[in-house]
């Protein structure tokens, strides 16, 4: 799974296309909350483990971003 910031369709659809990835590798919640800022990565995290998405061994990419051109990212085994 890539967990990213939830900012907007716009910046998740063209980085999804940019990367030439799947995007059904992507979870996305932006459609339900709009953007959450900075809480959105931990609420994908917390429902893809409330749907059964998370499974032991798995390897999740984080990636998230803010003002000032900041932005960091990550990569955990469940």
């Amino acid at each position: 799974w890539v967990v990213c910031h939830q900012a907007n369709e716009r910046i998740l659809a063209s980085s999804i296309r940019r990367m030439g990835a799947p995007s059904e590798k992507f979870y996305k919640n932006l459609d339900r909350y709009g953007n959450t800022s900075a809480a959105s990565i931990p609420m994908c995290l917390c429902e893809m483990m409330e749907q059964g998405l998370l499974k032991s061994g798995q390897r999740i990419i984080m990636v998230g971003f803010g003002g000032g051109l900041t932005w960091a990212g990550a990569m955990l085994t469940v």
